[in-house]
């Protein structure tokens, strides 16, 4: 089966993403263009983690309302939320109601609490993980740098982060370019690329 095919209007896109407008516009806008936002990596990383077993587009539809719950993802309000919180969210019909990812989250924003005090950043932590770029991307659930990742993250107490869940976020927040070869955003990616200012470097 090809990685590509046409859209609706006739542009050739990453055949993952065809299935719905939700996807499309999440494709052509936001998947594996670079972040070095604080609260927007630590979103993508909760979300990613809420995605674990469940397809990308129940999170998708469910993202404003998870905005809403986790206060846009500020890992300073989200790390003061108490047991009371937990059971509001549990009561939440509008997010997945899973504790033990509730629970992750309240401790993974206590997490990045530290992470920026010792790092400066997410995104400085985060953007030290960037791989070699390649020219044709690998269709692969993990690569090593997301192994090195979840394990260090999971030293650092960090919960719902396995390398799977993990290199998810890695395209997501552009750390790769995944994009498929002649994908009509995957120039696009490269060229948000190019005047992209690593923070790992700075």
């Amino acid at each position: 089966m090809s990685s590509i095919g046409p859209g609706l209007d006739g542009e050739l896109r990453c055949t993952w993403c065809l299935a719905t407008e939700d996807y499309i516009n999440y494709h052509d806008k936001e998947w594996g263009f670079p972040v070095a936002d604080d609260y927007r990596l630590f979103e993508k990383i909760c979300l990613e983690g809420f995605q674990s077993g469940l397809s990308w587009r129940t999170i998708l539809v469910k993202r404003e309302n998870f905005r809403h719950a986790f206060h846009h993802f500020d890992f300073h309000k989200v790390a003061e939320f108490t047991e009371e919180d937990v059971e509001r969210l549990l009561g939440d019909a509008g997010i997945v109601r899973h504790r033990g990812k509730i629970e992750a989250v309240i401790n993974n924003a206590k997490r990045a609490i530290e992470m920026v005090e010792k790092e400066g950043s997410l995104a400085a932590f985060f953007w030290r993980y960037e791989p070699e770029p390649l020219e044709t991307p690998e269709v692969v659930a993990t690569t090593p740098e997301s192994v090195q990742l979840s394990k260090d993250l999971k030293k650092l107490g960090w919960k719902f982060v396995g390398p799977t869940t993990v290199y998810a976020f890695m395209q997501a927040m552009g750390l790769v370019n995944d994009h498929a070869v002649g994908c009509v955003t995957r120039e696009e990616v490269n060229k948000a690329r190019e005047h992209f200012q690593s923070p790992a470097r700075q």
